[in-house]
């Protein structure tokens, strides 16, 4: 695999971790003294909503303090256009992300109605922006070493 595949696949992987509220992925994909900072794309200036120090913590944080799914309910990651840059053992990666809630319908005892079709529930986009993670490979493997997280609405985060 060339080195821009191996790049974006972290960011899949990354986004897959976020989905499946998994933190031991999530922390497999950054080194230990990694740094995780978002904010918020106030009118073209940025305000520091928060940041996480450690690639445990920043595990424990996606397992801990996001919102489980409920039942019939998930999110999906989408990553678009992703711009790769690297250089020998370093690359830095800009991609523009959209978050869609998706909550299925329970189907009905009796069945579905006639002429019901398709899918049931909803999907909804709930956030978006860009991720922007620096990379570093170690020991042959791309790990994140610095993420930023640009989102394009304001976000309230637990105790804030």
């Amino acid at each position: 695999m060339d080195d821009e595949r191996a790049v974006a696949q972290v960011l899949a992987r990354y986004v897959r971790a976020v989905d499946h509220r998994d933190g031991a992925v999530m922390s497999a994909l950054f080194v230990a003294d990694a740094v995780a900072e978002s904010y918020y794309n106030n009118g073209g200036k940025r305000e520091k909503l928060a940041e996480i120090t450690g690639a445990e913590a920043i595990g424990k944080a996606v397992a801990g303090l996001m919102a489980p799914h409920p039942p019939r309910g998930w999110s999906h990651h989408t990553t678009h256009d992703h711009i790769i840059e690297v250089d020998g053992d370093e690359a830095t990666l800009d991609a523009q992300f959209v978050v869609f809630n998706i909550q299925g319908h329970e189907r009905p005892a009796e069945g579905w109605p006639a002429g019901a079709f398709g899918a049931q529930g909803t999907i909804i986009p709930i956030e978006s922006g860009y991720y922007q993670p620096r990379m570093r490979r170690v020991d042959g493997v791309w790990r994140i070493f610095h993420h930023t997280i640009l989102l394009d609405q304001p976000l309230v985060l637990p105790g804030g």
